[in-house]
């Protein structure tokens, strides 16, 4: 008969470990994406008003509204850097994720691999058992055959 793994409670643990640290990963890597599309966008809307800029400029644009232009941009350049800083923080965070899942990874292999030894040591007692029970069945054959013979 088959011993069950005595490590199993942990393996279960691992198991919910890992899952736990895969879905966490998942959504550090959504708020990671996240964060550089927004960044993106900013990047994208700030060279547009640039351009916007520089078209009402050659057309003939008054102080004021450069000066609107000009406060608006150096807004949109606070926003960038801003969200350039949380991007680079969403990587680090995303970066630490990914060693936390790996780490899970790593025990949850080991456990596995503990179990497949406990598993192959099992069978392979069960095997012996075998044929040690076999081999006594057939001594005990073999011993009754030579007293019928005998008699």
């Amino acid at each position: 008969m088959i011993k069950p793994f005595s490590l199993q409670p942990l393996m279960h643990l691992a198991q919910h470990q890992n899952d736990a640290a895969t879905r966490k990963l998942g959504e550090l890597t959504r708020q990671q994406q996240t964060a550089e599309q927004k960044l993106e966008t900013l990047r994208e809307y700030r060279k547009e008003y640039q351009t916007r800029m520089q078209e009402a400029s050659g057309n003939g644009l008054d102080q004021a509204n450069l000066r609107n232009f000009q406060q608006f941009i150096d807004k949109l350049d606070m926003a960038i850097t801003q969200q350039a800083k949380a991007v680079e923080q969403s990587k680090n965070l995303t970066q630490i994720g990914r060693g936390e899942f790996d780490t899970t990874q790593r025990k949850l292999k080991s456990f596995d691999t503990l179990q497949q030894r406990h598993l192959q040591l099992e069978r392979q007692d069960a095997e012996k058992t075998e044929q040690k029970n076999l081999d006594e069945h057939t001594g005990r054959l073999a011993a009754r055959s030579m007293i019928d013979k005998q008699e």
